[in-house]
């Protein structure tokens, strides 16, 4: 497969204008957007971005795609992180059991935050729903919003260049895909044993090289 190109004296689709350098070109995989890479290149078995597939819907998948991405890269910090060192509110134990101990005031400013984020990010790429008869504005992005480029750029780190935005764009869905893949591991191996990440280690280290790692362990918890 060939990477998709973010040439902007590429074919445009009708109506459809540049941003980041980037130009929809239906005669592309995924209209041209950056993220294939060697060796599976245009990888996508299961044609969520097939022929006949709208340029919105295409956005609105890379759009999910990029924010699940952002999150499951801040998880798999927080899972390692928040294991590794006691919380605020000495928060222990497995990451998949800490959401529940956050005293309540802190739990409802999480979500407060959090919705107020999800908030912002509706009003800045998606058109304001219209309600009338045979409307279609509902679930539809802005035709200047690039999927996941919400404006938030503290450091300054995004290029100016096409090219160059396409190549951390490319590198930023990659590490998204890969930490997705991650906190799902992770996320399964704690349902299944109840411990840390580290303690998983640990307790595989001692197997591994010849240990009983059940001893010296109280029997009642071996029960």
């Amino acid at each position: 497969s060939t990477e998709p190109s973010l040439d902007v004296d590429a074919t445009p689709t009708e109506g459809v204008m540049a941003v980041n350098g980037w130009v929809a070109d239906d005669s592309q995989p995924c209209f041209g957007l950056p993220g294939a890479l060697a060796p599976t290149g245009y990888f996508d078995p299961l044609g969520f971005c097939q022929k006949g597939i709208s340029l919105n819907d295409v956005k609105r998948y890379r759009e999910a795609e990029v924010q699940h991405g952002r999150v499951a890269m801040i998880a798999t910090v927080g899972y390692l992180a928040g294991e590794a060192v006691s919380g605020p509110f000495s928060i222990t134990g497995p990451a998949n059991d800490q959401l529940q101990q956050m005293p309540l005031p802190a739990f409802i400013l999480l979500t407060l935050a959090v919705g107020g984020a999800e908030l912002k990010r509706a009003t800045i790429g998606w058109v304001e729903p219209s309600y009338k008869p045979g409307s279609r504005t509902l679930w539809t992005l802005r035709d200047n919003y690039y999927p996941g480029d919400v404006g938030f750029d503290p450091l300054g780190l995004k290029p100016t260049d096409g090219d160059e935005f396409a190549n951390m764009q490319t590198k930023e869905l990659q590490n998204g895909r890969l930490a997705m893949l991650g906190v799902a591991g992770m996320c399964s191996q704690e349902l299944v044993n109840h411990k840390t990440i580290f303690e998983t280690i640990d307790f595989y280290q001692k197997v591994y090289s010849g240990v009983n790692p059940y001893e010296g362990m109280d029997p009642y918890m071996l029960q």
